[in-house]
C-alpha cells in the first residue's frame, strides 16, 4: 500500500509544496493581467479622439456581473455580502449600415430609445453624448 505522506513524485507533502506555489503564482499572474488589460483599455479610451457621428440607436443592452460571499466572524455571526456591477451598452448604426456597440459612460442609456437618430459623440469604445434629432414623416429620418 502506498503511503500518501512518503516523498516521491506524487506523494504527500512533497507534491503539495511543489505544485501549490505554481498554482498560486499562475493565479496572481492571471489577476494582474486582467487588471492591466482593464487599465490599458481605460487609458486607450481616455486618450482616443472624440468624434461626432450621425447615427441611429439600433439596440441597447445591459450586462450585470456580480459575486456573493459569506463571512463567518469569530463571535459566530455570519455576514452575507453581495456585490454587483451593471454596464450599459448602446449599439449605433451609422449611415453606411455599419453597426458598433459602445459602452455608456455618461448615463445615456435611460435617455435614448431604440430608433432614435441624431449626433453621437464617441470616444474609443465609449459613447459620451447623444443629441437626438427631430424625426420627420412617419418617424423616419431621411438621412438614415
Amino acid at each position: 500500500m502506498h503511503d500518501p505522506f512518503s516523498p516521491g513524485p506524487f506523494g504527500g507533502f512533497d507534491f503539495m509544496f511543489t505544485l501549490m506555489p505554481v498554482i498560486i503564482l499562475i493565479g496572481f499572474a492571471a489577476f494582474f493581467a486582467i487588471v492591466a488589460v482593464g487599465i490599458a483599455r481605460h487609458i486607450r479610451n481616455t486618450r482616443a479622439p472624440r468624434r461626432t457621428v450621425y447615427a441611429r440607436v439600433a439596440a441597447k443592452r445591459m450586462e450585470v456581473t456580480g459575486s456573493s460571499n459569506m463571512h463567518h466572524h469569530a463571535d459566530g455571526a455570519v455576514h452575507h455580502g453581495f456585490g454587483s456591477r451593471t454596464d450599459y451598452y448602446i449599439t449605433l448604426e451609422f449611415e453606411n449600415g455599419e453597426r458598433r456597440e459602445f459602452l455608456d459612460v455618461k448615463n445615456l442609456y435611460g435617455l435614448v430609445v431604440e430608433g432614435d437618430v441624431g449626433y453621437a459623440a464617441i470616444q474609443g469604445d465609449w459613447i459620451v453624448a447623444f443629441e437626438r434629432q427631430p424625426m420627420t414623416h412617419m418617424g423616419h429620418n431621411p438621412g438614415m
